[in-house]
């Protein structure tokens, strides 16, 4: 007899992201949703697609300005992704099994598992419109050149990954740190007009021509700005071996990917 499917009543959670503020409503995943998940790993440079299809296609209720995949990655950053992954991982998975912890004071590593919803902390931006907003930062050293900073979305994300993933010598890690920046603009002596590089190669380049310490100037103003807003997993642990009592931190995406591979 041919398999006709389930019934089934998936559990849901819903979602304010914590940067645009929006709800959604998610699902958990099916096996086979899971399963396409974990191939997507064969494929570094394909997997924030995958995620961020994955992701759109667990959605069961939005926003009604989200009228397409492209509107969802317009109006959500990368922090709200986080959120929802969040949503996702809760619903299909409840627990975060056996999570390796390594103790700062007798170096010990142990596993620990608790119910995912108990280590959720939330730090909502506090501004109106965190995608409208943008700030100057001027460098130190590179004497003449402002930085504007900005919360990148989704649809940043993926395009600086269409536009620079095959570039030689260029890895995600710098992909992803240059997300936050809209542009450089370069004083010009004795002219009234500046220059400023805002396609995305004009923008690596000047990135990596700069000093580290701007670098870190630039860094500094991102988090006091938008860093500190977004979801944080931690949990309270306690060293079997030597009862040191801590606040460990969950890297969601990497738990998250952990799970997939060990369910």
């Amino acid at each position: 007899m041919a398999f006709t499917g389930f019934n089934i009543e998936f559990p849901t959670y819903e979602v304010i992201t914590p940067h645009t503020k929006k709800s959604y409503k998610v699902r958990g995943m099916t096996v086979q949703e899971e399963e396409k998940l974990k191939g997507s790993l064969n494929t570094p440079m394909k997997i924030t697609e995958h995620l961020n299809k994955s992701i759109y296609k667990l959605l069961i209720d939005k926003p009604e300005e989200i009228k397409n995949y492209e509107d969802f990655l317009k109006n959500n950053t990368l922090r709200d992704r986080d959120a929802l992954l969040f949503g996702i991982y809760h619903t299909t998975y409840e627990e975060i099994r056996n999570y390796e912890i390594g103790c700062i004071k007798c170096d010990h590593k142990f596993p620990v598992t608790i119910n995912a919803s108990d280590t959720i902390e939330v730090k909502p931006y506090p501004g109106k419109d965190i995608l409208k907003s943008t700030k100057l930062v001027k460098m130190k050293a590179a004497k003449g050149v402002s930085a504007i900073i900005k919360q990148p979305t989704l649809f940043d994300e993926s395009q600086s990954i269409n536009r620079l993933a095959s570039r030689p010598g260029i890895n995600m890690d710098i992909i992803t740190e240059i997300l936050i920046i809209d542009k450089f603009i370069q004083e010009v002596p004795d002219s009234k007009k500046n220059i400023e590089y805002i396609d995305r190669t004009e923008i690596i380049d000047a990135y990596l021509s700069l000093p580290a310490r701007d670098k870190r100037i630039i860094y500094e103003h991102y988090k006091k700005e938008y860093g500190d807003y977004g979801i944080e997993l931690k949990m309270k642990t306690f060293c079997p071996k030597c009862g040191n009592e801590d606040e460990s931190n969950i890297d969601l995406v990497e738990n998250f990917f952990r799970s997939i591979y060990s369910a």
